[in-house]
């Protein structure tokens, strides 16, 4: 598959590692439509990179058919489907306060989990109906883990539970859709410079960054999309999830 003809359904689009996904997608030639919630935002992303806005509710069958449905109608197929619609909050299994808050936990789940196997599966029955390429190939879904699903830190139990669950259902996945020629990717991306750390205070973005043994930085979240890029057109990734955390193991 070639960035260049790509047409892609990007969750989370309207910021972060989403909105980055996007941006390179379209300065490569892709199609894009953006899913996402914001309302505000993701039509003027939209719009500067010359694509398409859903909104959308990503845990919501219905809200997904209907992207869905409107990305076919806007871009004619689905070609690859990226999923970095989520949310990270933090709560020990009991605090000070209490147990963990078990709305809390269902809710991280759901959007960051649940989420992203809706969009996956119905973005796959799209997919499956495109004229295949030469290799066979007709789609590829990219789903976004965290290394927190591998060492996740105290206060991380939601988040990790939801990104372990990402890591888990990629094989599989990549099983259940071989013989239609859809691939499916996750990548499990450190610690970012997305909007939510931008917020922290200068020291304490220092401090995180000096945990990162080389390069001793932040990711850039067009370093997530540029990844997103090459595995779309790397026919031979399946089925793997791929770290980018400049070798950051947490404890």
């Amino acid at each position: 598959m070639n960035l260049s003809t790509t047409a892609a359904v990007i969750t989370g689009g309207a910021s972060g590692l989403g909105e980055a996904t996007a941006r390179h997608f379209a300065e490569n030639g892709a199609q894009v439509t953006i899913l996402d919630r914001d309302a505000e935002r993701g039509p003027q992303i939209a719009t500067k990179i010359g694509g398409h806005f859903a909104q959308t509710d990503v845990t919501d069958e219905v809200s997904v058919s209907a992207a869905i449905a409107q990305a076919m109608d806007k871009m004619g197929r689905i070609t690859a489907a990226v999923n970095c619609a989520g949310i990270a909050i933090g709560a020990k299994t009991v605090g000070k306060d209490g147990p963990h808050p078990l709305d809390a936990f269902q809710r991280t789940i759901d959007i960051n989990l649940v989420g992203s196997f809706n969009v996956s599966r119905l973005a796959a029955a799209e997919m499956a109906k495109n004229d295949p390429e030469p290799d066979g190939a007709r789609g590829v879904i990219i789903n976004t883990a965290s290394i927190a699903a591998f060492d996740g830190q105290k206060g991380q139990a939601a988040y990790a539970a939801s990104k372990g669950g990402v890591v888990g259902m990629t094989l599989p996945m990549a099983r259940d859709l071989a013989s239609t020629g859809i691939r499916v990717m996750a990548i499990a991306p450190g610690i970012f410079m997305t909007p939510m750390l931008a917020g922290l205070p200068e020291e304490v973005q220092q401090q995180l960054a000096a945990d990162v043994p080389n390069p001793a930085r932040l990711g850039d979240p067009r370093e997530y999309g540029r990844l997103a890029g090459f595995i779309v057109e790397m026919g031979y990734l399946n089925g793997e999830v791929i770290r980018i955390d400049g070798a950051l193991r947490m404890r």
